[in-house]
């Protein structure tokens, strides 16, 4: 017994939903996250931000190989990245090994009117993250501006941050001066997180397979199953 017309286009029409769902569904899924630190209170220690708890925001978020930390600060702060536990803990990067520490922005001593800092740092290494201001001899680290974070693989670096080029990002300072000026954004070029994609080669053939269709177009192969169904219902 065949469908009525009717039946037909609502079924259609369904179908075309479920697909157009399960697709920006799993865009959503696979994307680059950036996170603002702190999120409205920003970089700062808990003296002039009482209210920051770094550890608490950390806690409800999942951190991935891609994803961009934002530090929105001023000259007065400094975003200090390591993988060494005891240099966290010492709130002190002086002694740090070059290949485990990074000095992303630094204060700046001759400033006598603090101007706006942000800094974005890429997370690159799959592991133990910490975080923390070294300004004043670490005093600020001990009030409260430090945090760590566990990043996980995820689905990898973008190509982008895979190996070292020039365009890639580098520990950056803060100029000097004392006037009044727009907000100083220390952002990589790759900050975007271009979509990741496969270094497979598909060999050539006569015949496309599904797999291959799918990764061809960037559609995920439940969404091809999906179309197919469509054309078997005509």
């Amino acid at each position: 017994m065949g469908l009525h017309n009717t039946d037909r286009q609502s079924l259609v029409f369904l179908v075309l939903f479920s697909f157009f769902f399960l697709v920006s569904f799993s865009g959503s899924v696979d994307a680059y996250k950036n996170y603002t630190v702190g999120d409205s209170l920003g970089w700062y220690d808990n003296i002039e931000k009482p209210n920051v708890d770094y550890q608490k925001w950390v806690s409800a978020k999942n951190f991935t190989l891609g994803d961009f930390l934002i530090f929105n600060t001023d000259n007065n702060h400094s975003v200090i990245q390591t993988y060494n536990f005891t240099t966290y803990k010492l709130c002190d990067y002086e002694d740090a090994l070059d290949n485990d520490t990074i000095q992303w922005s630094s204060d700046d001593p001759s400033s006598t009117t603090p101007h706006p800092v942000s800094v974005a740092v890429p997370l690159v290494k799959v592991g133990m993250n910490y975080f923390f201001s070294s300004d004043y001899d670490g005093w600020q680290c001990q009030k409260g501006q430090h945090f760590k974070i566990n990043v996980t693989h995820g689905q990898g670096l973008p190509p982008s941050l895979r190996t070292p080029s020039d365009n890639s990002p580098a520990p950056v300072s803060p100029e000097s001066g004392d006037d009044e000026s727009a907000p100083e954004t220390l952002v990589p070029s790759n900050f975007d997180n271009p979509k990741d994609t496969s270094d497979d080669t598909i060999e050539p053939s006569q015949t496309v397979p599904l797999y291959a269709f799918s990764k061809l177009f960037g559609v995920p192969l439940y969404a091809v199953l999906v179309l197919l169904g469509i054309f078997c219902i005509y």
